[in-house]
């Protein structure tokens, strides 16, 4: 396998950094900027949304600028990001930061992805995206702690330093190691909206975005619920989201495996379900710590135990159009977690209070259970082309 792979891996990690990191950290930067949890808690919001929009309509717009330039132009503009928000002295400077670094982030995790493909062999292939997918979700495990930490010792702008200094060595080594690559046809936006016109594939995606929804409704302000629920202090608050990064890593094997042994509808609807419950249940396990915590692990297992199940279950819907369907999956996680962390900073405005987000949460995964079943039940694709050609001839 190309070594190089290895580089595109850690700088997914570096840039998986800076979305993740900041629900660890939200308290001292609401406090630091003067403003509300709620109001700081739309810092995810914005970074999800600009995001779920950037990754398509970006790609299509810079379509002929070689690969290895754009990749370089886009942590350059992280970079600029990070270091402006360590220097931001307001709240509005802050969000506009979290801008220019979400649109710069989708455009390095969808490039990393598409040059592995490029510089591997065939046989290779599976192995070196999935390694790249490490990246991501290492950021995830030891990011947020990672974060916690260093704010409670040199305050949260070091984050976003830290954050940029990896962003520049990356830039370094990506200069320096990786060849230039051929521009390559992107499906045009236009086509990738299109694809949404079948209510199957529609509702398939629906059921990733109100999942996500469902789960930040919380994980967006686990560190206030924590405080509020159990008085931790950082060290705690760190332990706590190290379990839940964890067990959401082994959450990719855990769906990847109940795909496997069950068929990719059971195991859809299995997850789902079981989130819901799992939601449901939170509020009413603080009574006891080690209750939380066993709890604690189901959750983060099962947030990220629908995505091996569902992605495959977009491929088999229509090979055609996977690749398509794949980004579109990647946007509508995104405005998932843009909706959930703006509904749950919303509700936690009005109420004061995080205690019972994710019994709300419990009911935007319903919706998405309902989604999963209402595609599920639908006709393959085929047979609907097949159908719309009868009727056709019927009536001509």
């Amino acid at each position: 396998m190309n070594w190089r792979v290895y580089i595109l891996a850690a700088t997914t990690f570096a840039v998986g950094l800076v979305e993740l990191i900041v629900g660890g950290i939200l308290p001292k930067m609401a406090e630091d900027l003067n403003v509300s949890l709620a109001t700081a808690g739309q810092l995810i919001t914005i970074f999800a949304l600009v995001y779920a929009i950037s990754a398509p309509v970006l790609l299509s717009l810079t379509a002929k600028v070689e690969r290895k330039r754009l990749y370089l132009i886009s942590l350059l503009i992280f970079t600029i990001g990070n270091i402006m928000t360590f220097f931001s002295t307001t709240f509005l400077t802050v969000m506009v930061a979290r801008i220019f670094t979400a649109m710069s982030t989708a455009l390095v995790i969808v490039l990393s992805l598409t040059i592995t493909t490029k510089i591997v062999e065939p046989r290779h292939r599976a192995k070196a995206l999935g390694l790249v997918f490490v990246g991501v979700s290492s950021a995830l495990v030891i990011g947020v702690p990672m974060g916690i930490f260093v704010t409670e010792a040199f305050g949260w702008r070091a984050v976003f330093l830290g954050i940029a200094l990896l962003s520049m060595l990356s830039m370094i080594l990506i200069a320096l190691l990786l060849e230039k690559m051929p521009v390559v046809e992107v499906v045009p936006l236009k086509a990738q909206i299109k694809s949404l016109a079948n209510l199957k594939i529609f509702s398939a995606q629906l059921t990733t975005l109100f999942m996500l929804a469902g789960h930040y409704m919380l994980y967006a302000y686990l560190t206030p619920f924590l405080v509020e629920a159990f008085h931790m202090n950082a060290s705690w608050i760190s332990i706590c989201y190290l379990i839940f990064g964890i067990a959401s890593v082994s959450g990719n094997a855990l769906g990847g495996w109940l795909s496997d042994k069950i068929g990719t509808g059971k195991a859809i609807i299995m997850v789902v379900s079981a989130f819901a419950v799992v939601l449901f249940s939170i509020p009413y396990t603080i009574i006891a710590l080690p209750l939380f915590l066993i709890v604690t692990v189901l959750w983060g297992a099962l947030s990220w135990a629908l995505t091996p199940p569902l992605q495959n279950y977009l491929i088999q819907i229509d090979p055609k159009t996977s690749d398509i369907q794949q980004s579109l999956n990647t946007a509508a996680l995104q405005i998932g977690i843009s909706i959930g962390s703006a509904v749950g900073g919303a509700m936690f405005a009005v109420t004061g209070s995080v205690m019972h987000l994710s019994s709300f949460g419990a009911i935007l995964v319903l919706c998405a259970l309902g989604c999963a079943i209402f595609s599920l039940k639908r006709a393959p694709i085929s047979q609907e082309h097949e159908l719309d050609l009868t009727s056709a001839q019927h009536h001509s």
